[in-house]
């Protein structure tokens, strides 16, 4: 059932036919500097790459050790791939229940043609979103959100979301059990600990 359909007649606008993305293109990004093609990744930085999502706070000294490298060689390693953009930040994972955001959802939506970036900014300010994507198939946007309870979260799709003029249609995929790929590494090896 579409969110349309669950907010009752009226309540939301009809989808025309193909989306964001039916047929057309997707104006280029603002022009700036060249970016350097991406320098493919050896088994070490993948490596790197896997300890530093299972734990951002590994220290270098624990990282060099568990790749066997020199700590200059992985601290020159991670900036590296810091500068290259492979690495982006360092973040914590949240349990969201336990942090009060009981419910959580994929909301998929059909979007005007050539709207992304205006949508894409109004979609930042939303409470709780975490994820935004531009996709293809059926419909143009996935965003995942966390809010505190069903209430919330219906709020948010049928009243903020449906209130954006660039937004023709939503579907709400309520999520009801998560599982963390990445907290397998945390305990598969062995606890990374600080200097």
């Amino acid at each position: 059932m579409t969110d349309e359909q669950m907010a009752g007649a009226g309540s939301g606008a009809a989808s025309p036919a193909g989306g964001a993305l039916g047929g057309a293109t997707v104006p280029p990004v603002s022009p700036g500097p060249p970016a350097a093609p991406p320098r493919p990744l050896d088994p070490i930085d993948r490596s790197i790459v896997r300890l530093l999502q299972a734990d951002g706070r590994a220290s270098i000294r624990s990282v060099a050790e568990q790749v066997h490298v020199s700590r200059a060689n992985a601290y020159a390693r991670i900036n590296r791939l810091i500068d290259d953009g492979v690495i982006r930040g360092f973040t914590a994972r949240v349990n969201h229940e336990r942090a009060g955001q009981g419910a959580s959802a994929y909301i998929t939506l059909k979007i005007v043609q050539n709207s992304w970036r205006t949508v894409r900014e109004q979609l930042r300010e939303l409470p709780g979103a975490a994820h935004i994507a531009l996709v293809s198939g059926d419909f143009d946007v996935l965003l995942l959100v966390h809010t505190p309870d069903n209430r919330t979260l219906r709020e948010l799709v049928l009243t903020r979301l449906q209130s954006i003029p660039e937004v023709l249609s939503t579907r709400t995929l309520l999520v009801f059990e998560e599982t963390d790929l990445l907290a397998r590494d945390q305990t598969a090896g062995p606890t990374i600990t600080e200097d």
